[in-house]
């Protein structure tokens, strides 16, 4: 059905709300209760924008309900019509009161171990009345969903390949590095420098060779004519890397912006070893074409402040 001013009348925000909770719960019934009304009503909704688009939207099963073709392609640009009426309605409430907003970001725990929280602490001294809701995604790719998805409004956080998608904008603020440390009282912490080759058979807490931060520990081994470090403990938990690290036995891998901004609350020391890394481009992801908030500007700028002293670390 074209677009008309008869379907633009018929059309109600209220039903396309009620049409993505019933998509999102899996059933009417689900949906009714979610939204605290009977499930008749939730039926009249549905019914009533299938009439208005001229498209079924739903499939019955026994299972629940499932969008159809057409519901699919409803549920993506009812998204972002929910999105833009979202942040118009930020951008009212900031033009009233600039020292607030909501900026909703997508990260990782790594990133909350150290640079997304720089970035918080000195925005929210500057603007108080800000606030902040962090997505954290188990996996660094596993952030584009909430992106694309307009759950959040960027994303702080490495980048890898992200520069050739073609639907995001990509800001790279900081080229990091990894460095070898060591926690409190290890016997590394004495030397003035450290042949790759010494470390080898040491105990290691690393994340898998499989993954992006593990691959670039062993090209670095590699690189070197070594084999990489047998790994003792494989894991990408921050807490294991603390405790293991506080023993003073154990050796791991961080980031050189980590080190920084922990800075002497940290026990951990970065040893003197002979090995290059590749380099770790960290920095803001958007969507393209999508407005940016004003409280999401806010952020952005602040976080290239945050990053500017931290890129002369190499």
């Amino acid at each position: 059905m074209p677009w008309n001013e008869r379907v633009a009348r018929r059309l109600k925000l209220r039903d396309l709300q009620v049409f993505r909770v019933v998509v999102e719960r899996g059933s009417m019934g689900k949906a009714a209760n979610a939204l605290f009304v009977s499930q008749p009503a939730i039926s009249k909704a549905i019914v009533d924008l299938e009439y208005a688009l001229g498209a079924r939207l739903l499939d019955r099963t026994r299972q629940g309900v499932e969008p159809t073709q057409y519901g699919t392609a409803l549920l993506k640009w009812s998204a972002i019509i929910f999105d833009n009426l979202r942040q118009g309605v930020e951008e009212i409430d900031f033009l009233a009161d600039p020292t607030s907003g909501e900026v909703r970001i997508g990260s990782t725990d790594v990133m909350m171990s150290g640079l997304v929280p720089a970035v918080i602490d000195r925005l929210s001294r500057q603007f108080p009345r800000m606030t902040f809701k962090v997505l954290v995604a188990s996996g660094t790719r596993e952030q584009f969903h909430g992106l694309r998805a307009r759950s959040v409004d960027l994303i702080l956080g490495r980048l890898l390949d992200v520069e050739a998608e073609e639907d995001l904008d990509v800001e790279i603020l900081l080229e990091d590095y990894l460095r070898i440390v060591a926690g409190k009282g290890s016997k590394w912490h004495r030397r003035h420098k450290i042949d790759a080759a010494e470390l080898i058979n040491e105990p290691w807490i690393l994340p898998s060779y499989e993954t992006f931060i593990g691959s670039i520990v062993k090209e670095a081994f590699q690189s070197k004519g070594l084999e990489p470090p047998r790994i003792t403990v494989s894991s990408s938990s921050l807490q294991h890397y603390a405790r293991l690290l506080a023993t003073g036995r154990f050796l791991a891998a961080r980031p050189a912006s980590w080190l920084r901004l922990h800075g002497s609350s940290s026990s951990e020391k970065a040893l003197p070893i002979d090995l290059r890394f590749r380099s770790l481009n960290t920095g803001i992801v958007t969507l393209k074409g999508r407005p940016i908030s004003p409280a999401a500007k806010l952020f952005i700028e602040c976080a290239r402040k945050v990053m500017r002293p931290l890129a002369k670390l190499h």
